[in-house]
């Protein structure tokens, strides 16, 4: 894994993390309005839901990618669990 490769990936990393918070925070905004639209409401928590764990798959493929897809299935185990 080159260090480019790595700061490429910290960064689309924070990147969703951010994406998700204001997600989430969009979603409680919504909770505690009293004029929420309840359909508005619904899309947007499975919506934030979606993106959550879709970032987390996508992450952990990328990390496995930024660490330079590892020979056996020990190290591909080890680095997914870092």
């Amino acid at each position: 894994m080159t260090d480019a490769i790595m700061q490429a990936y910290r960064e689309v990393e924070r990147a969703m993390e951010q994406y998700n918070k204001v997600l989430e925070e969009q979603v409680t905004v919504l909770r505690s309005a009293e004029s929420a639209d309840p359909t508005k409401l619904e899309r947007m928590t499975h919506g934030a839901k979606a993106m959550r764990d879709s970032s987390m798959i996508y992450l952990s493929y990328a990390k496995f990618i930024a660490y330079g897809m590892p020979d056996s299935e020990e190290m591909i185990q080890e680095d997914l669990q870092a």
